[in-house]
């Protein structure tokens, strides 16, 4: 994306509030963006406002909640104008495993966050970039996504119908100017990897994660694996035959089941 000087990024964000979210919002924000911030928890987003004001615009919303997100965007929009690139980042992971009925609620939700929340995150946007003929949706997937994980049955599932459905969104918009990235990221330090109770290989601050995820948005890049390191881990392990990966994988630690 080549851009003039003079220009304002405009730039959108879910799961703004913490972890990775709040990286990628003060990554774009310290390089002159005007960001709107979506979360859950407005008190996180007012305090991000605070460090950058009059450059971020806070809405309390849940991702799973179309009508809030229709309104944020046509607020965003109407203020603002339309935006350039969409991130969506919200998400969810907990541990399940598939002999416990009780987990059936919680793949029900993890699904509507990490799926459906993306769905409803770029929607209300995709039919102005259209028009614009410009615009990057950023979707934030998984490496997760790339095999199935044991006890992890409904974040690596999520991330893989993620993935599959950010690829039919790239090429619904393939022309129209519109770009679709989907990144998948390695472990990153952020509350939700804090509670694995594993080594998490080639772990990566979310400074540094934003940092590198907002080089990928620049080049438009279709699919990215971050850190790279990471990245030749995963095509090494989609190679695998299912005998081997299920026998090398069958002990491997979880996640902690608990409710989302």
């Amino acid at each position: 994306m080549n851009r003039d000087a003079n220009f304002t990024l405009k730039v959108v964000i879910t799961g703004a509030s913490s972890g990775l979210g709040w990286a990628l919002a003060c990554h774009y924000l310290e390089c002159g963006a005007v960001v709107a911030a979506i979360a859950r928890r407005p008190e996180l987003l007012q305090a991000l406002a605070a460090q950058f004001p009059g450059h971020v615009f806070c809405y309390e919303a849940d991702v799973c909640d179309a009508s809030a997100m229709q309104q944020a965007a046509h607020n965003f929009i109407t203020r603002v104008g339309c935006p350039d690139i969409v991130i969506a980042n919200a998400g969810v992971s907990v541990g399940t495993l598939g002999e416990y009925a009780e987990d059936q609620a919680v793949f029900k939700q993890i699904f509507e966050v990490n799926v459906l929340g993306m769905v409803k995150t770029f929607q209300p946007f995709i039919a102005e970039m259209r028009t614009a003929g410009a615009g990057t949706l950023v979707g934030i997937a998984s490496v997760a996504g790339l095999r199935g994980l044991p006890g992890a049955g409904a974040y690596s599932a999520s991330k893989a119908a993620a993935i599959a459905y950010l690829e039919s969104l790239r090429v619904e918009l393939h022309g129209s100017g519109v770009a679709v990235v989907t990144i998948c990221p390695g472990y990153i330090a952020t509350p939700m990897t804090a509670v694995n109770p594993y080594a998490m290989p080639f772990l990566l601050e979310a400074d540094e994660a934003a940092a590198r995820m907002a080089r990928v948005i620049e080049k438009e890049t279709a699919f990215s694996v971050i850190p790279w390191q990471m990245g030749l881990v995963s095509q090494l392990l989609r190679r695998l035959p299912c005998w081997l990966y299920d026998r090398i994988f069958a002990h491997a630690p979880h996640k902690p089941r608990k409710p989302v």
